[in-house]
């Protein structure tokens, strides 16, 4: 049985030239597809591409192709999530930068705010 991590390589290889017709001849010759799956190759070829961790510099593109072929859904499912995980720098310092109102009201009393008993 070939070496899942060398299939996965060179298929990130192929899936870089963005050629569909490379890659469907590779994952043809790989036994992952027939000469008549998928029905969309392109399609099947660019969600591929954004799965894809190794290929990262080539999301852009990706999502691009997606929305541009109406496929908003998908591009956001596999794209959106990582964009989400990780926030603005704007966003995380403002969310730090401000305690909470729970923080301001834990402060324990300073000894001068202290009642004086009664005379």
């Amino acid at each position: 049985m070939p070496d899942p991590m060398s299939f996965r390589q060179r298929l990130d290889t192929v899936l870089r030239t963005l050629d569909v017709k490379q890659v469907q001849n590779f994952l043809i010759a790989e036994n992952q597809w027939s000469t008549d799956t998928p029905e969309d190759p392109e399609f099947a070829m660019w969600l591929m591409v954004a799965g894809s961790s190794t290929l990262k510099d080539l999301h852009p593109r990706a999502r691009e192709w997606l929305v541009a072929h109406n496929h908003q859904e998908e591009a956001n499912a596999i794209l959106g999530r990582s964009q989400q995980q990780h926030p603005s720098p704007a966003r995380r310092g403002s969310r730090n930068s401000y305690p909470s109102a729970k923080q301001k009201t834990s402060k324990p009393p300073s000894p001068n705010s202290a009642k004086k008993p009664k005379k």
